[in-house]
């Protein structure tokens, strides 16, 4: 049966959903205004946000769901029995300028089902990004999954065209790699985002001339990993996300909670773990990146190496920690007042500003935007002191939700 567009569309945008990164932050402010169509920046459709609080909508849709791995975790895996589709190059490419001229979209995000080989994949994907530059003039985000094992030249060509470029690690541990994606080396996975970062510092570099190279990935990399597939704790997630921000330099680390596939003959070892557990990673990630947390610090007090899901990371390293507490605001560090709960990183520079000009009280808290209904058990201020509170035995069922009867219906 041959299919419209229309058709392989429904197919392989809902393929993509298993794709979680699609922020756009970071990437170069292009625009039209001199020619051209597009926009990396803007609003439109809301299809994600952006880090820094844009709103951004974005194509995001698999070239194929046909694949010729056969990745146990994977609902597009070979053995697989779901729809197949294929766009070719030249229908991505008019997919996104007829979406963005009807103001559907700001960008492009594409992955891809391995097909023939990881070559002629990624040689696809290049091309689609290579048209919508250079032959359409389109000045929008794109976003490129890329595949580890093709060669370094498609990946290099990749980063000329696209914002930011992706490479999955797929899994938290290499012998859960080698065992459920049999046909992917971690070893190739690192040594391809380890190029990509030595071909974005490369292009920061000037000649001796002064000449600037040509810009790659100007908004970064990123990658995904799957959680829940194997038995790997929370502890063990974070460490690993960890080491790729440090040895990759990357913008995010995008967590997705594992889904059985219904058909599925390989024997998975966990249960799909609950949405609640992704939630609990993404918040324990943002402490590692903007707060100061270690990863093993922020899971010490649970249980197994694993996050609490009734209550948030931060707050439930400071119920573990009660020592610490409670922190006197007008005196203590920038480090330890981000340990608040409660407290954000725009929290602590207006307390440490307002700091200068005297005392903060409870008052000027709530003005400057604290969540004092966390905060109060652990601050001390000229007009508030938690007394025994800090320390009482009740106080993480004060946060954590109230259990409730499961329907039997």
């Amino acid at each position: 049966m041959r299919r419209t567009l229309q058709d392989k569309l429904a197919i392989l945008a809902d393929a993509a959903k298993y794709d979680a990164s699609c922020a756009s932050s970071g990437t170069t402010r292009r625009d039209a205004l001199s020619g051209g169509i597009g926009s990396a920046g803007g609003t439109g459709i809301c299809h994600a946000y952006t880090p820094d609080g844009r709103c951004i909508s974005l194509l995001k849709i698999l070239m194929t769901n046909f694949c010729v791995y056969d990745c146990a975790y994977c609902i597009n895996r070979v053995s697989s029995r779901v729809e197949r589709a294929r766009f070719s190059p030249e229908e991505v490419v008019t997919l996104t300028l007829e979406f963005y001229r009807r103001n559907y979209i700001e960008g492009l995000f594409l992955s891809s089902g391995i097909i023939r080989s990881p070559d002629d994949t990624m040689a696809d994907m290049v091309r689609i990004a290579r048209m919508l530059r250079q032959d359409h003039g389109f000045k929008g985000y794109i976003h490129l999954k890329t595949i580890p094992e093709a060669s370094k030249e498609l990946i290099d060509e990749a980063g000329l065209y696209a914002d930011r470029l992706s490479i999955n690690i797929e899994l938290p541990k290499d012998s859960s790699t080698r065992q459920l994606a049999p046909q992917k080396k971690p070893e190739t996975i690192r040594a391809a985002m380890a190029g990509v970062r030595l071909s974005q510092e490369a292009s920061r570099d000037r000649s001796h001339g002064g000449k600037r190279p040509a810009k790659f990935a100007p908004a970064g990399q990123s990658t995904q990993m799957i959680v829940g597939a194997d038995s790997s704790p929370d502890r063990d997630i974070l460490a690993t996300a960890s080491r790729l921000y440090t040895g990759y330099r990357l913008r995010r680390v995008y967590y997705s909670a594992f889904s059985p596939i219904p058909d599925s003959s390989a024997a998975l070892p966990l249960i799909r773990p609950p949405l609640m557990r992704e939630h609990r990673l993404y918040q324990a990630d943002w402490l590692m990146r903007f707060y100061g947390f270690e990863a093993d610090e922020i899971t010490a007090g649970g249980k197994d190496g694993n996050l609490d899901l009734a209550i948030d990371p931060k707050l439930a390293w400071a119920l573990a920690h009660r020592a610490s507490f409670p922190v006197d605001v007008n005196r203590a560090g920038r480090v330890m007042l981000l340990r608040v709960p409660g407290f954000g990183t725009r929290t602590v520079d207006r307390i440490i500003a307002a700091r200068r000009s005297g005392a903060v009280r409870y008052a000027d808290l709530l003005r400057i935007g604290a969540v004092m209904k966390k905060a109060r058990p652990f601050v001390a201020l000229p007009d508030w002191s938690p007394g025994g509170l800090t320390d009482n035995d009740n106080l993480r069922a004060r946060f954590a939700a109230a259990p409730r009867q499961l329907s039997l219906f």
